[in-house]
């Protein structure tokens, strides 16, 4: 899952500085610094914001492009202790899909029920840019 935490736990776990959101790589040996490990079928950007980027905060506008498509969502966080997790939910669905890291900026859609409680406090809140999916659910 694309979990944000005040520390940095493992390999599949978003950390949070002062300033910067932190992915820690799960790519593959060959691959640069800033591709993912597989092909991206799609993106996650914010909705009508200059370059794409995000807040990861409950409720925040994120759209899922892929093939020329374009599907509206909304960001889900929850809270577990100091660990956040992040969920895209699509617009009229009550499906729910956790964002697990996979790699620098790219993220698998795994369909999931929430864990922790809704944090609907503003945190994170810390903005990411576009993220690439590796795994893209039909919608």
């Amino acid at each position: 899952m694309l979990a944000v935490s005040t520390t940095c736990l493992r390999c599949c776990y978003v950390c949070v500085g002062a300033a910067s959101l932190f992915v820690a790589p799960a790519r593959a040996a060959d691959s640069g610094p800033d591709t993912p490990a597989a092909s991206p079928c799609g993106e996650l950007t914010g909705a009508g914001t200059a370059g794409g980027g995000f807040p990861l905060r409950d409720g925040a506008v994120v759209d899922f492009v892929s093939g020329g498509r374009t599907t509206h969502g909304r960001l889900l966080v929850f809270r577990d202790g100091s660990l956040f997790r992040t969920y895209w939910q699509p617009q009229g669905s009550e499906e729910k899909y956790a964002l697990a890291s996979a790699g620098i900026n790219g993220v698998r859609l795994i369909s999931t029920p929430p864990q922790g409680e809704p944090a609907r406090d503003g945190q994170p809140g810390v903005t990411t840019k576009p993220l690439l999916v590796l795994s893209c659910p039909t919608l």
